[in-house]
């Protein structure tokens, strides 16, 4: 299944520069986070990998935007409903929905994909200079040394290209070799 399509709708829709630490590149280093840990956890893949996608992609600025989480969730739903989420089922959509209202304040829940989903949203926290804190995440799969090393040194790098001499490339960071987003 492509996502282009879906990735392009985004966004387009998407109202912060393309550089935002809540853009595009965040948005694929929570796929990759996602797509790691559900591999480990046994998460949906797909709810996983929409999440990734849409959960910041309603985001009004970058600082505090509490409502941004129940906007993706509707954007979620109106994308389902308009069909531009192949493949995803009802009972998918409600995780989905749920992982996207509460990823920004619920630190818990008991279903594994909401879980996965928001700690591959928190192992990207670097990225706005925020260290992991393991007993924060939902899994413990997500609170292996070696996981949250590895995803702390992909947002630092990203921040590096995006603060410091290398910000003009940002074509690795995509993670997508299918798409390349329009900056």
């Amino acid at each position: 299944m492509s996502l282009r399509p879906i990735i392009e709708i985004v966004s387009k829709r998407f109202a912060l520069d393309p550089r935002s630490p809540h853009g595009p590149a965040h948005w694929m280093r929570v796929r990759a986070n996602g797509l790691l840990l559900s591999s480990i956890t046994g998460a949906d893949e797909l709810v996983v990998e929409y999440f990734a996608l849409l959960h910041d992609s309603c985001r009004l600025n970058d600082w505090d935007d509490p409502e941004h989480g129940p906007r993706a969730a509707n954007f979620a739903t109106q994308l389902f409903d308009a069909g531009f989420l192949p493949n995803l089922t009802s009972p998918q959509l409600r995780q989905l929905v749920t992982a996207c209202q509460g990823h920004t304040y619920e630190h818990s829940h008991q279903d594994i994909t909401i879980a996965t989903c928001w700690d591959a949203d928190r192992l990207d926290l670097p990225r706005v200079g925020i260290t992991v804190d393991p007993l924060r995440l939902a899994t413990n799969e997500a609170r292996e040394s070696c996981l949250i090393e590895w995803a702390d040194k992909r947002a630092r790098a990203w921040c590096s290209k995006i603060y410091g001499t290398a910000a003009d490339s940002l074509d690795d960071e995509w993670e997508l070799s299918e798409v390349r987003l329009k900056q």
